[in-house]
């Protein structure tokens, strides 16, 4: 069996009058995060993690902003299709794990259903996706409040002869 691993991130500016989502979850707050999609950092990390664990590009090439399809799509549509081509380019997933840098709100009471969702989105067992929280401490524009960014890491297996 071939061990490989990938390394995902993601940033998205904080605005007013917009849902702030993070791992599938809408948490109550006064800014949400702008991008094309439903703009959550962590399924976006996540799913380029595990599109460069297989060298299969990015979300970029496989949603890109320009296509009308995706606007306002909930990003756990998005990693349920990257679990799905991981599958089909025949590798078996070992697990996630993401830390997101943010700010405010606090978000530690949302994580478990944030695993949920991942592990649902991916078809894996909980204990096979990981999600942590940080501040970035007042510094730079997450500490100001004005963004949010998440990095995530995959390992997967492929069978060998694949």
């Amino acid at each position: 069996m071939e061990i490989r691993f990938g390394f995902g991130y993601d940033v998205h500016r904080l605005i007013t009058n917009r849902k702030l989502i993070l791992g599938g979850v809408e948490i109550p707050y006064i800014k949400g995060l702008v991008g094309h999609s439903d703009a959550d950092v962590v399924c976006h990390a996540m799913a380029d993690a595990l599109l460069g664990a297989a060298a299969l590009g990015d979300i970029g090439k496989h949603f890109p902003d320009t296509d009308p399809r995706f606007k306002d799509i909930s990003s756990l549509i998005l990693l349920r299709h990257v679990g799905g081509l991981i599958r089909s380019n025949n590798y078996e997933i070992i697990n996630v794990d993401s830390t997101i840098i943010l700010q405010q709100p606090k978000i530690s009471s949302y994580i478990r259903r944030m695993r949920e969702n991942i592990a649902h989105a991916l078809g894996l067992h909980f204990n096979q996706v990981s999600v942590k929280a940080t501040t970035n401490e007042e510094l730079g524009f997450i500490g100001l409040g004005d963004g949010a960014a998440a990095y995530a890491v995959a390992s997967m297996v492929q069978p060998v002869g694949h």
